[in-house]
């Protein structure tokens, strides 16, 4: 695909972009001139849009989340839902693993919703993401969610994915705080062949974009004459994926089929034009050319890891070695089945397939596997194929309409709105089977493998339509445009939506509170654990060190069957980087019972103004998921700090310091060397906080032969701060910040 990325700032002029050097006095007022300053101007309440604070017009948050927002935000006083919030079961639906404790949070969210004014949406009717396009996304609006897929951006919406302690704020009445943000033009042209779909686009901006952070925390404004070419469902396609690329969020130009689309949808009335104004300007540019798009694949185990389908079978031996490396040295898996065995008379073999989710199940996406598939079988081999429609007016469409029965006759499986394929909560590949899919990420185990237990398997992206494509093959690999005829993907192509589901099952509690009503609790929501304010001193005993290039949540909290205990802070900390560092837990267990000997007065050697704590080693943490116990599960253990040589996301740094802990930074901590088991004495790490300092000295220390640690100087840096989140540091946390 013809994709360019130029990092220099730029004005949009008559279709043009001239480059800013040309007019350095426009800048300030070019930035004005742009969707986004528009929207969050809007929604800010500082006065200042250098130092942004945010007020959400709406939030959401799924099974896996919700306990724990509520939870924290209770503990700070919480007495009702200041704005509508809603709670999906689109994680924990199945309630395959952990025994009841997973329909008691679901009974909690209920009884939430009920006492403090909230929308309930039950298991099984709808993905988060699904919901909140079809009932709260709008032009002009900004949504927060607790998952980092909180992506609106089609319908013209400003939508963030944060970890939970940003929306407790927001229900305890506080504002989103960020300095406003870098706003990149991505200029569509032309339109997408037959064949190409929208997650072969997304696959190809993430690929052109992750590996050199060129969008990193910034806003994506698309706009430009290839957006009407381009259906609602397939804008939302390629929407959601901007979270891979490491932006901040997202907002498109609108139009009349956006109107189309919300009057379809019985929210006509909210719908505004919306488009950049001339002279706007951007801070750096990305042009795609939708007609040069190929169907394309994103190899394990990232989705930049990307190629066109056709350029992988060229070249499949060799990037099948390279993947084999990367199981090796990524997964520490030694003797994994190689990818190579399934490279038969030059066609590559594919296991399963899988169209699910707020990506991938759509009903434009559905309705093209259908066609594909219709009147043919996906065969009676190894090859079976999954499809999971994102909600149930999608859901009802798709039957009315006869596609679920066309896709059922051709041997696929119909599953209900759930999210557990993009997390390894379902459909899980045989060991070294090899899964293609219509979903968001495909790190590694997010399949649900368990590589400690000798189990390995691998899922690629793929656009539903080469997946289906694939399926009628028997499995073997092949890209829809190699099809005699593929259906062709219209800009106008609708659906009828019939919300009578939600009508039955939701509860529409927002702005209705019950003060009277009693929270549900089952026997494995627990409360947060105390966490102490900051010492003046701290000794941190280096429980992790990883020199991955990137590491992400997944990797710091497994996702798929560890979601049952999300509700239980201490049990779910015991799975704290399980599958990347299992001694982790150990470690850090080690360290905190020092700390808890030295509270009670037990410790030897240590003042009473020293803390001692763990932290984490790792060259760029947090990319992939929003979830805050990635961090709050090393604040259970004891951790008071992350050492990076910097963060791959906002939302896990954020997410790091609304727990209590340092996010340190030094940018050459690779050639340090540090390992588990070494130290860092920080003396005056408090004072620092108190004032506005960004540096500060410290000593890393090392076991020696003479018994005597080894003293290094080294520099440790928290650039950044503001003044309320040295505050929360100080405090312990943001829960005794609150408390406050």
């Amino acid at each position: 695909m013809s994709i360019s990325v130029k990092q220099e700032g730029f004005f949009y002029q008559k279709g043009d972009f001239i480059p800013a050097a040309k007019d350095p006095a426009g800048i300030d007022a070019g930035r004005r001139k742009t969707m986004a300053w528009n929207i969050l101007n809007a929604h800010n309440r500082s006065g200042d849009m250098g130092r942004l604070q945010i007020k959400f017009d709406a939030m959401a948050s799924h099974d896996i989340t919700y306990v724990g927002i509520i939870q924290t935000a209770r503990a700070s006083g919480m007495d009702r839902f200041p704005l509508p919030y809603v709670l999906t079961n689109c994680h924990n639906s199945l309630c395959a693993v952990g025994g009841t404790i997973n329909e008691d949070d679901h009974l909690f969210g209920l009884s939430a919703a009920k006492k403090y004014g909230g929308e309930f949406v039950p298991a099984h009717q709808a993905v988060i993401h699904s919901y909140m396009r079809e009932r709260y996304a709008a032009p002009g609006r900004m949504l927060l969610g607790s998952d980092s897929h909180t992506r609106y951006g089609a319908y013209g919406c400003m939508a963030i994915g944060e970890g939970g302690p940003e929306l407790a704020r927001q229900l305890l009445n506080k504002t989103y705080d960020i300095a406003y943000p870098k706003v990149i033009a991505v200029y569509l042209t032309g339109a997408p062949r037959p064949g190409v779909g929208p997650h072969d686009l997304a696959i190809a901006l993430v690929g052109a974009t992750f590996p050199s952070g060129a969008v990193k925390n910034a806003v994506l404004e698309f706009f430009g004459p290839g957006v009407e070419s381009l259906s609602m469902d397939y804008r939302s396609g390629i929407d959601v994926m901007t979270t891979e690329t490491a932006c901040l969020s997202s907002v498109w130009q609108t139009d009349e089929l956006t109107k189309a689309h919300l009057t379809a949808l019985g929210r006509g009335e909210d719908y505004k034009a919306m488009a950049p104004d001339e002279g706007a300007y951007y801070d750096a540019l990305v042009e795609m050319d939708l007609s040069a798009a190929k169907p394309m694949i994103a190899l394990p185990f990232h989705p930049s890891n990307a190629y066109t389908i056709e350029d992988f079978k060229l070249n499949a031996a060799d990037l099948l070695h390279e993947v084999d490396k990367r199981t090796a040295e990524q997964l520490g898996v030694k003797n994994a089945p190689s990818l190579s065995d399934k490279l038969v008379n030059g066609k590559f073999i594919v296991d399963q397939g899988v169209i699910a989710g707020c990506s991938g199940g759509t009903y434009q996406n559905l309705k093209r596997a259908a066609e594909i598939l219709k009147g043919r079988s996906t065969g009676a081999g190894g090859f079976w194929l999954s499809c999971y429609p994102g909600s149930m007016p999608i859901t009802l469409e798709l039957t009315r309409q006869g596609y679920l029965a066309g896709l059922m006759a051709a041997g696929c499986s119909i599953r209900s709105c759930f999210c557990g394929p993009c997390f390894g909560a379902g459909d899980v590949p045989a060991n070294g089977g090899f899964s293609i899919r219509h979903s968001t990420r495909n790190f590694p185990n997010r399949e649900g493998s368990k590589p400690g237990d000798g189990q390995v398997s691998y899922v690629a992206l793929m656009d539903a339509r080469s997946i289906a494509a694939t399926a009628l093959n028997g499995g073997v690999l092949t890209a829809a445009n190699e099809l005699d005829a593929c259906p062709i993907d219209r800009p106008d192509e609708g659906w009828a939506y019939d919300d009578s589901a939600y009508r039955a099952r939701v509860y529409y509690g927002v702005g209705k509170p019950d003060p009277s009503a009693q929270l549900v609790f089952g026997p494995n929501i627990a409360d947060w654990p105390e966490q102490i304010p900051l010492p003046e001193n701290l000794l941190l005993t280096c429980c992790a060190a990883i020199y991955d290039s990137v590491t992400t949540t997944d990797e710091l909290i497994p996702s798929g069957e560890t979601s049952s205990y999300r509700s239980n802070p201490i049990k779910l900390s015991q799975f704290a980087l399980s599958r990347k560092c299992p001694k982790y837990v150990s470690n850090a267990q080690k360290v905190q019972a020092e700390e808890l000997k030295r509270r009670s007065g037990e410790g030897k050697n240590f003042p009473a103004d020293t803390g001692i704590g763990s932290f984490i080693m790792a060259l760029k943490p947090g990319d992939g998921s929003a979830r805050e116990q990635a961090a709050s599960c090393q604040r259970v253990l004891g951790g008071c700090a992350n050492l990076a040589a910097e963060y791959a996301t906002k939302r896990y740094r954020s997410n790091v310091v609304n727990w209590g802990m340092l996010p340190f930074i030094a940018e050459d901590v690779a050639s340090w060397g540090i390992q588990e088991g070494d130290s860092l004495y920080i003396p005056g790490i408090k004072t620092l906080l108190e004032g506005d300092g960004e540096e500060i000295d410290a000593f890393l220390l090392r076991p020696s032969d003479s018994g005597e640690p080894s003293q290094t100087p080294v520099k440790l840096q928290l650039p950044g701060l503001t003044r309320e989140e040295r505050d929360i540091i100080l405090a312990g946390c943001l829960i005794n910040y609150y408390a406050k």
